[in-house]
């Protein structure tokens, strides 16, 4: 007796989950992208700002905001049924950056949050994966209040190598913020793929 599968079956299909970080400044939208690409309830670590914070957190911009990320926010998205993503948004103060190597370790690639009002608190965060050499995408995050600028006008400012996407997306919308994961995925994946340069002798 003959065992096996027919030829129209299927082989199981094994899932992949990859890591992937949400990075930038201090309330630039990391907890908020999160959130509304999150199929579970995120985990989060949001402590209230205290006037004790208040010397060293820079609420310029975002007076608004009343909380912080001091640990992370974590999050999981299925992209499709063997693709899901484990998301890991970093804290977004200076006094938190020593929980960036720990988050970092095992990640495929990282998305760096950006705010048209406050773009040099994206500079850390750009340098922190240029120097480690892990793939990351700009989401530049549109605040209805922020003015707006051409996608390439931006880049300059950031001073971004010609190879990392840059995207405008709406942290709040699921549909955007999904497309921005897609995104880091894909260059992630490429530049893994792409063969690497010789060393010169």
């Amino acid at each position: 007796m003959k065992s096996g599968r027919s030829p129209r079956e299927k082989a199981p299909v094994e899932p992949v989950t990859l890591k992937i970080l949400v990075a930038g400044g201090f309330g630039v939208g990391k907890t908020t992208l999160v959130a509304a690409v999150s199929e579970i309830r995120p985990l989060r670590t949001e402590e209230t700002l205290s006037e004790a914070g208040r010397p060293v957190d820079d609420t310029g911009g975002v007076e608004a905001k009343h909380t912080t990320t001091v640990a992370m926010d974590f999050g999981r998205i299925t992209l499709r049924e063997d693709l899901t993503l484990y998301l890991f948004g970093t804290p977004g103060q200076d006094r938190f950056w020593f929980l960036w190597d720990e988050l970092a370790q095992g990640a495929l690639g990282a998305v760096v949050l950006a705010d048209t009002r406050r773009l040099q608190d994206s500079f850390a965060a750009v340098d922190y994966f240029e120097r480690r050499g892990i793939p990351f995408v700009v989401g530049v995050n549109c605040f209805d209040e922020a003015d707006p600028y051409p996608a390439e006008d931006i880049r300059t400012a950031l001073d971004l190598d010609a190879g990392v996407p840059l995207v405008l997306c709406d942290a709040r919308e699921r549909a955007s913020a999904k497309g921005v994961l897609i995104e880091v995925v894909e260059h992630a994946v490429a530049r893994a793929a792409a063969p690497r340069k010789s060393a010169p002798h």
